[in-house]
């Protein structure tokens, strides 16, 4: 198989594991509770996103990675980490501004993985990631099936609340 088939076949097979094991296991065991109180897991997976900086760790990957990917990406998930233990934070004192912070976390987290995706794509090599290829190849599927799942919840939760 061609190295550059790889990574894009693997963030496939990713996204379509994660949304079925969301779909088929998470969502029904979790329909009947909160929002807040299906959230505040999700976002929790999220505090984990400064794994992100990796890309700035020389060793890790197999060569010095674009700047023009590896700065954003490192520190947009570093952002995305710290809203998420802010909207954790909001949600346990029940602030009035808890979903907001969860709105603000889940557009800033999505945004900021497109955008790596895209530079990523862009700017680096195939085979340039080196020990960091299974941050792209499995979490950040994962990542990106959890916000649209939380995008879908705080839909849902606008409605009922009409």
């Amino acid at each position: 198989m061609p190295i550059d088939l790889m990574l894009p076949l693997s963030i496939i097979f990713a996204l379509i594991s994660w949304t079925l094991i969301i779909h088929w296991y998470v969502h029904p065991k979790l329909k009947q509770h909160s929002v807040v109180i299906i959230i505040e897991p999700i976002l929790f997976l999220h505090t984990f996103r400064y794994v992100g900086l990796m890309f700035l760790i020389p060793g890790v990957t197999t060569e010095v990675l674009d700047p023009r990917f590896s700065f954003p990406a490192a520190y947009g998930d570093l952002i995305a980490t710290i809203l998420a233990f802010v909207a954790i934070g909001a949600i346990r004192l029940k602030a009035n501004w808890a979903l907001f912070s969860v709105w603000l976390f889940n557009i800033w987290g999505m945004a900021d993985l497109l955008n790596a995706v895209t530079r990523g794509i862009i700017f680096t090599k195939f085979g340039q990631l080196g020990a960091t290829y299974w941050i792209p190849a499995t979490i950040v599927p994962l990542l990106l099936v959890t916000h649209v799942y939380v995008f879908i919840l705080l839909v849902q939760h606008m409605k009922r609340a009409k």
